[in-house]
């Protein structure tokens, strides 16, 4: 069992601790290409042929294994027994300290002084959320199914409520999660319809 950092938007973390996401996609990088009439294009065959070729090209899943695990690195702040003088980086490294806080919970506890830290500097021992990967498959992007947007944590807005809507050819979820995919992303990502890791996991329960 390997265990690995991953980063998550504060969205996301609270969709982690209602179990409500259940799967995260990310973009396979470099893109797989196949070879035509001589020509390298832009893969074009099956799911199921290109997780056999990315096997055999020992390009194994970055984001992990079934069995592997994973620490959620969110934004956090760390205290001292009394709240009010907030860790410096240096203080921070071994841990753990006394009290932590989380964003993604809401604001600081009243009289605290110290500054959200980066997702990104979140030490291992500050992690409360861990999760086990159960099955990692490859697909493009724009194949997402109802069932997975819905997998995928998001949360579907009152503009969203309607099922389809005029232009539209996609149901609420993927069209929510459509939004986050470009949030994340940048304009004309989704159109791109990258081929992706989608791994599915379950939170462990500490």
């Amino acid at each position: 069992m390997k265990e690995r950092p991953i980063l998550f938007t504060g969205a996301m973390v609270r969709a982690l601790l209602d179990d409500r996401k259940v799967q995260n996609r990310r973009i396979i990088n470099p893109q797989p290409q196949m070879v035509t009439d001589g020509a390298i294009l832009p893969w074009e065959g099956k799911p199921v042929a290109l997780m056999q070729l990315l096997q055999q090209t020992k390009r194994p899943c970055p984001f992990g294994q079934p069995g592997d695990r994973h620490w959620v690195r969110e934004t956090w702040a760390a205290f001292d027994a009394d709240w009010r003088h907030p860790g410096k980086p240096h203080d921070l490294r071994d841990g753990p300290w006394p009290n932590i806080a989380y964003q993604a919970d809401g604001t600081l506890p009243s009289g605290a002084t110290g500054l959200w830290r980066p997702s990104i500097h979140m030490p291992r021992w500050a992690s409360r959320i861990q999760l086990e990967v159960t099955a990692v498959r490859v697909e493009q992007l724009r194949c997402i199914k109802e069932s997975d947007a819905q997998a995928e944590g998001v949360t579907i807005e009152d503009r969203h409520m309607n099922g389809y809507c005029a232009g539209e050819c996609y149901p609420p979820a993927i069209r929510a999660y459509r939004e986050l995919w470009g949030s994340l992303y940048g304009g004309g990502s989704w159109d791109a319809n990258p081929w992706v890791w989608v791994v599915e996991f379950r939170r462990v329960l500490q």
